[in-house]
C-alpha cells in the first residue's frame, strides 16, 4: 500500500522531535482524528488549505505500521481519505521534507510520487 502524507506548518514539525509523537494539527484536535492524504489528494489538499504558506512540511507515513488506528473515510467529494485516530510515533514516519510556496503552487518532493 502506497505512503499517506500529512501537511502541517514548521512548529508542529519542531514539536514532533520534542514530544517523540505528532498527536495532531488544530484541524485534528476539532475533527477527532489526524487528516492525511493519500498521493493522488495531497496538491489538492494543499490548494485547498494551505494556499500561499510557506512555513510547510511534508512527512511520510506507510499505512501498513498504523493498525487499526487507519481508518479509510469519505470526505470531499465523496473521496476515501485516510484518518488516523491516535499518535504518529516519531518512528513511524519514513520521511519528512519542506513543502515550498514557490509563487503559484506548492513544490512537492520527488518522494511523494514514487
Amino acid at each position: 500500500m502506497p505512503n499517506i502524507f500529512k501537511i502541517i506548518d514548521h512548529a508542529g514539525f519542531a514539536a514532533i522531535a520534542a514530544e517523540g509523537a505528532f498527536k495532531g494539527a488544530a484541524i485534528d484536535f476539532r475533527d477527532g482524528f489526524i487528516h492525511f492524504s493519500t498521493a493522488a489528494q495531497v496538491r489538492e489538499t494543499a490548494r485547498l488549505h494551505f494556499a500561499g504558506r510557506g512555513d510547510l512540511m511534508l512527512f511520510a507515513v506507510d499505512p501498513m505500521t498504523l493498525g487499526d488506528r487507519l481508518k479509510w473515510e469519505t470526505s470531499r467529494a465523496g473521496q476515501l481519505f485516510p484518518h488516523v485516530y491516535g499518535k504518529i510515533a516519531a518512528s513511524e514516519i519514513l520521511w519528512a521534507k519542506p513543502l515550498p510556496w514557490n509563487g503559484v503552487a506548492h513544490d512537492f518532493p520527488a518522494e511523494t510520487f514514487s
